[in-house]
């Protein structure tokens, strides 16, 4: 980038004019100032520059097959399928476990907080994350957009 113009010009408006968002007479204050000043002048051409680099690049939409992240396959499907139900049901017996041992230990009062607290949380995060999604979804626009 260049040096920062010796006037109180707002550099700002050069983009604005380059984008054609500019009011007539923001318009012809930028190109006013640009005729006098290099240093403008220069950031001027080198945005200009820059829009029309970006605005010539073209982007190549990948494929169909190459967006879709879902198992392509029925193995894929089972065992990713499986692999969830296994987690949560180690999840729910480690909780289980957790539960029962704080609660056999009649002098952990410390511990049957921690444990009991952590869990009230942790349920508590995950059903209001689930009742969000469960009323989004009768609304929600990109329901069967699958890119």
């Amino acid at each position: 980038m260049t040096d920062r113009c010796p006037t109180s010009f707002d550099q700002s408006l050069i983009s604005g004019h380059l984008d054609g968002e500019l009011t007539q007479a923001a318009a012809q204050r930028v190109r006013l100032h640009l005729e006098g000043c290099t240093s403008c002048r220069a950031l001027y051409d080198e945005l200009r520059i820059m829009r029309e680099a970006s605005m010539s690049t073209r982007f190549v939409e990948p494929s169909d097959d190459q967006w879709d992240e879902r198992p392509q396959g029925i193995s894929s499907h089972f065992s990713r399928s499986l692999g969830w139900l296994l987690v949560v049901v180690w999840l729910a017996i480690v909780a289980g476990y957790a539960l029962w041992h704080v609660w056999q230990s009649p002098e952990a009062l410390f511990d049957k907080v921690l444990v009991f607290g952590g869990l009230t949380a942790f349920g508590l995060l995950f059903m209001s994350v689930l009742i969000d999604r469960i009323r989004s979804r009768k609304t929600d626009r990109y329901l069967g957009v699958e890119k």
